[in-house]
């Protein structure tokens, strides 16, 4: 059991957890969900760590056929400058490895901006921990576990 899974049960959110056998040779980690799942594109996000002013993390989490905007994000958190973060800091404040990293059950709890297109949604798949492993909920279960915003972050 992840930590995301453990999060969830311990705060008793409703969640369905889909499993599937993860291709090694596969780099599209969300969109390798969709297909396996056979679930729409809109409905599987990714979660993404970014270095805000290189201060601090924090987590956006856009649907997997998306583009994050790092100027929009940076607005948000009114920075200067956001950036992908790298994979060792992404891994040291998770816990959690690239294509398998979740916005609960992290070991430092981030901000954590939700895209506002989940707003609409009545579940969404976000990774529960590993690759191969994800956690379908309501968006606004989401929001309340990860204390997330939500704001339009995609590229238009």
């Amino acid at each position: 059991m992840t930590p995301a899974v453990k999060q969830l049960k311990k705060l008793s959110i409703p969640y369905n957890l889909h499993q599937y056998q993860h291709d090694t040779d596969c780099k599209s980690f969300g969109l390798e969900a969709v297909e396996k799942l056979q679930v729409s594109p809109n409905s599987v996000f990714k979660t993404l760590v970014v270095d805000v002013d290189n201060r601090y993390l924090a987590v956006a989490v856009i649907p997997v056929k998306e583009k994050l905007s790092l100027k929009k994000l940076a607005k948000i958190l009114q920075s200067k400058k956001v950036k992908m973060a790298n994979e060792n800091k992404v891994e040291n404040s998770t816990g959690y490895i690239l294509g398998g990293v979740s916005p609960l059950g992290q070991k430092k709890r981030l901000i954590t901006i939700l895209d506002q297109s989940a707003e609409s949604l009545d579940s969404l798949f976000i990774s529960g921990g590993k690759r191969g492993l994800e956690i379908e909920l309501s968006p606004q279960n989401l929001v309340i576990t990860s204390q997330a915003s939500y704001a339009n972050i995609t590229i238009d």
